[in-house]
């Protein structure tokens, strides 16, 4: 995992959420999250662990078959980025596939994907990517098939939040914000993030939330604290779990998944990588996403969407 950004309208039908701002509104204390449904079933029915949901994708049992899909373009977004007034800079980069108007994203390690797999992605079928060697093809693959089937709209269980307008690190600190709204937890408790990001940090912080930040990078962060490389480490004292998508890729989502389960923890995804697969999870181990999908906020300094998923609204994925 790549050690992240020194920090990354709404439809009147649909009920404005105050953890859902970018104002750093405090979120409001909710009952314990229950699966959300959609026509009187489980949104989130079978998709227990990523390799049963992936089964199910392409065994077509959630939409058209794979097979009868064809990836039209497949690329690469890279980055170096160092914000004004902060001391460290960072890099990535993303594979995207692009399946009708939808785009599938997974983060890579800079430098790791050869530009022979990303051209063999091209025009290739669906299926063929679910089952390539890769595990960020695949993830990006099957990425691209959910956002195809099921978009990010409140017909599907999220709710937009706009970010606004402004530089880099303004518009890092607004998704910051945002993603924090989603943890309901009271001032003082420990929150394990797993995928560095110096922005939630600094929103944390503003929480008054205690963090063990959590990277296979390792390193510091902004303010000179070790990062973990291990997440179960510091697991046990931890209230809640902040979790970049880019886990999905690298292997240690289900670990990760299954400790929350377990333990009756918040699980709060903040995904580029997999932005519609984590909403997937949501009442099985999730209990809310901040889904970001391509073009991300860093690439604009144009106002850009997030969408939030909650396991305690009803609504989601079917």
């Amino acid at each position: 995992m790549t050690t992240a950004d020194p920090t990354t309208g709404i439809d009147p039908t649909t009920r404005v959420d105050p953890a859902t701002t970018v104002d750093g509104t405090a979120p409001v204390r909710r009952t314990a999250p229950v699966p959300p449904t959609i026509a009187g079933r489980p949104a989130s029915a079978g998709a227990t662990t990523y390799e049963s949901l992936l089964a199910r994708v392409r065994a077509a049992a959630l939409g058209p078959d794979p097979a009868a899909l064809r990836i039209a373009v497949a690329f690469t977004t890279r980055q170096a980025v160092r914000h004004d007034g902060r001391g460290t800079g960072y890099r990535n980069e993303v594979l995207g596939l692009r399946l009708g108007s939808a785009v599938g994203s997974c983060a890579v390690e800079p430098g790791t994907l050869s530009d022979t797999v990303v051209e063999e992605c091209a025009g290739a079928g669906v299926d063929r990517l679910l089952a390539h060697p890769l595990a960020p093809v695949r993830v990006a693959a099957l990425d691209a098939y959910l956002m195809h089937v099921t978009p990010h709209s409140p017909a599907h269980g999220a709710l937009p939040v706009p970010v606004p307008a402004g530089s880099s690190l303004e518009k890092s600190r607004a998704r910051a914000r945002a993603v924090v709204g989603l943890l309901d937890l009271p001032p003082g408790s420990t929150v394990l993030v797993v995928g560095v990001v110096n922005s939630l940090l600094e929103a944390l912080r503003d929480r008054n939330l205690a963090y063990v930040p959590c990277d296979l990078k390792g390193g510091v962060t902004e303010w000179s604290e070790p990062v973990v490389t291990d997440a179960f480490t510091g697991s046990d004292r931890c209230d809640a779990l902040l979790v970049s998508g880019m886990t999905l890729g690298n292997g240690t989502f289900e670990p990760l998944r299954r400790h929350a389960l377990e333990h009756g923890k918040q699980l709060v995804a903040f995904a580029q990588t997999g932005s519609a697969v984590l909403p997937r999870f949501l009442g099985h181990g999730v209990s809310a996403v901040c889904a970001e999908p391509y073009p991300f906020f860093w690439l604009d300094g144009g106002p850009s969407t997030l969408h939030h998923y909650r396991a305690d609204r009803p609504g989601g994925v079917g």
